[in-house]
């Protein structure tokens, strides 16, 4: 390849690769965390990034995969590896790919001196290496360190080389590079929207979904959708290409309505609010105030709901009723119904959740109880079963029975987002009105 000091190619930039270089992100003491925030930040300028990799401090490997990423992407971004050890190979890798000759820049061999100057210190003689810079490269000042960047234009594609330390990639990327990117890269930006699905798993939400999304995808502008399962909570991720935030909104609001129809009221969040927050607004909205009975959640459920700002409005109290002692005393759950249904029962959930209502004078109660694990589990009632209640004035109730997998900190998450998730039905059916 021969050397170039610019892009050759009107085609704005809109697709990015990202490779991390250092052997130790291969290994389980180090995250890549650099490529997180380089993707939220080409995101915002319209740049999907396509790919991600990390390559460990061998020459050929990242030469390979550096050769092979210029031929997919128009935007090419390499963190790590620019130290001045002799494992530190991607200024010299990315030379020898693009075929540039390297050469000493004086100006940065002042400044890594006056650096070192500054603290007293004479300047290693392996960090003049730092100073090479690729023929018809531009270097990118690091006042917070001794590696400076380095801005390619080659064969219509852009090459963008930054130090690994997020401290030093960071402020490089915003302060230095995300204006030259904005420039060249296309109009069209990104936009996103977030919805969140709960009581459902992630099978049933495509086999519902997926002819909607799939409709929008073919659509001009398109929309595409990508989805997120974690236990109970399934997320789908609308983006699309647009001149304007009005025109993604208009394009984005289609796809959210007929989803909206079709998911029903497994749909809490069309705009990225979490489950917390959707019932906290519902609370406020309705002017209803809960309590919390828990047991295998141990305030949980509670911790949840206070996490978000201005709870207090609609949050009265919360009872961790671990013992059946205490369920009986505080939350005045009646022997009868721990003797005939034991502790682990929807009898019981509901019994819990009425007498937190009554104990924090609000007008709805929630109660949990289960069996967490590793241990206590029975035949009828394995580890992993919880009874969760929502109870409001006169009948106004409403319990079910789940079985939920995986260790006790996974069953504890699990039933308070269910719970939470409960009380959010609830609510919209109207369970706590006068």
């Amino acid at each position: 390849m021969k050397p170039t000091t610019a892009r050759q190619s009107d085609q704005p930039l809109s697709t990015a690769e990202i490779i991390a270089v250092g052997t130790e992100l291969l290994t389980p003491f180090r995250s890549d965390t650099n490529s997180l925030f380089l993707t939220a930040g080409l995101n915002e300028l319209g740049i999907v990034v396509r790919r991600k990799s990390i390559v460990g401090d061998r020459v050929d490997d990242l030469a390979a995969a550096v050769q092979s990423a210029l031929g997919r992407v128009e935007l090419l971004v390499i963190c790590g590896g620019l130290g001045p050890t002799e494992d530190d190979l991607t200024r010299e890798t990315v030379a020898r790919v693009l075929d540039r000759p390297l050469s000493e820049n004086p100006a940065i061999v002042a400044r890594l001196q006056a650096r070192f100057a500054r603290r007293g210190w004479t300047m290693p003689a392996n960090n003049r290496r730092q100073a090479r810079v690729p023929a018809g490269a531009v270097a990118l000042d690091n006042p917070r360190g001794t590696a400076p960047g380095l801005w390619m234009e080659h064969l219509g594609r852009v090459i963008v080389l930054l130090p690994g330390p997020p401290r030093e990639l960071e402020p490089m990327f915003t302060g230095l590079v995300q204006g030259r990117l904005a420039a060249q890269a296309t109009s069209r930006r990104l936009y996103r929207r977030v919805l969140r699905v709960a009581g459902r798993g992630e099978s049933h939400v495509e086999e519902r979904a997926q002819p909607v999304y799939e409709r929008w995808r073919r659509a001009e502008p398109g929309v595409e959708t990508t989805v997120l399962a974690s236990p109970g909570l399934v997320e789908l991720h609308l983006s699309t290409r647009a001149d304007s935030e009005p025109a993604a909104a208009a394009v984005l609001d289609g796809a959210t309505g007929e989803l909206a129809e079709t998911l029903g009221d497994d749909l809490f969040s069309t705009d990225g609010r979490s489950l917390p927050e959707v019932v906290g607004a519902l609370l406020a909205r309705e002017r209803l105030r809960v309590a919390v009975g828990e047991s295998c959640t141990g305030g949980l459920v509670m911790a949840r709901l206070v996490d978000v700002p201005g709870s207090s409005g609609y949050v009265e109290a919360g009872i961790v009723a671990y013992s059946n002692a205490v369920k009986r005393a505080v939350l005045g759950v009646p022997p009868g119904v721990l003797e005939a249904h034991g502790a682990v029962s929807e009898a019981v959930a509901l019994a819990m959740a009425d007498g937190a209502r009554r104990v924090g004078g609000a007008d709805l109660g929630v109660g949990v109880t289960g069996v967490a694990g590793p241990g206590g589990g029975t035949d009828a009632k394995p580890v992993g079963t919880v009874c969760i209640a929502v109870a409001g004035p006169g009948t106004a109730e409403v319990a079910t029975t789940v079985r939920l997998p995986g260790d006790r900190a996974m069953v504890r998450g699990q039933a308070a987002r269910i719970a939470l998730d409960l009380l959010r039905r609830a609510l919209l059916r109207g369970c706590g009105g006068t």
